[in-house]
């Protein structure tokens, strides 16, 4: 679904924040992305979500060559991504229920077709009593948990989660995890950045270690 060959990012004239990557990622696989802050994941996710192009090397994704992909394919291919990122990114004038449902309105779904599953995955994440809620009245673990609920509402083809469990207390983050490897069962390509060993010791998946912005990966 997703193929690097020899790819390396940098930003103005520095150096490069990522070099030399090589690896896929396959349909319906689970992996953690893992490494010390500043060792570029961000920039890795980026890559993977089209809002980032790549310095040196190609990308294909989708089977499409991410330096070709023009303004009107990149929304079409977007769509078939799920990402949760680091800063939530809700939408302050929009409900609970309006933001998880955005993705879907957004691509014309009728809502008497949608509106049952928002509310049982609002239900699976703890936020069902919190369904009308504004963002700026949720805590920062609830807006987390909005934030991986909008990411998964479209049922993504690849899931991008960076850090989704770090403002969650032990019992919400493995809550989170059986999610996303239900998912991953039904055929969706997870991507996890976390700094949680603990975590990724409770599951038996690949591993992409970044450091200095190479990347070692451990099967």
């Amino acid at each position: 679904m997703i193929r690097f060959d020899n790819v390396g990012v940098r930003y103005g004239m520095g150096e490069e924040v990522l070099k030399d990557l090589t690896f896929e990622i396959d349909k319906g696989s689970f992996q953690f992305l893992t490494g010390p802050s500043g060792a570029g994941k961000t920039s890795l996710l980026r890559l993977f979500f089209m809002s980032l192009k790549p310095t040196r090397g190609l990308i294909n994704i989708f089977g499409h060559d991410s330096s070709t992909i023009t303004k009107n394919e990149l929304p079409s291919l977007r769509r078939r991504i799920g990402i949760v990122f680091q800063d939530f990114r809700l939408l302050n004038h929009l409900t609970l229920y309006e933001n998880v449902a955005l993705p879907l309105r957004v691509r014309g779904v009728e809502e008497l077709s949608y509106r049952r599953d928002v509310i049982d995955l609002l239900e699976w994440v703890g936020l069902d009593k919190r369904i009308d809620a504004f963002p700026e009245v949720l805590s920062g673990g609830e807006q987390q948990r909005a934030a991986v609920a909008r990411a998964l509402i479209g049922q993504p083809e690849v899931l991008l989660a960076d850090e989704p469990t770090g403002n969650l207390d032990p019992k919400l983050a493995q809550r989170l995890l059986r999610l996303f490897v239900e998912l991953n069962r039904s055929g969706t390509s997870v991507v996890i950045a976390t700094h949680d060993l603990g975590l990724m010791d409770q599951y038996d998946a690949r591993r992409f270690v970044l450091n200095e912005g190479r990347m070692q990966i451990y099967d």
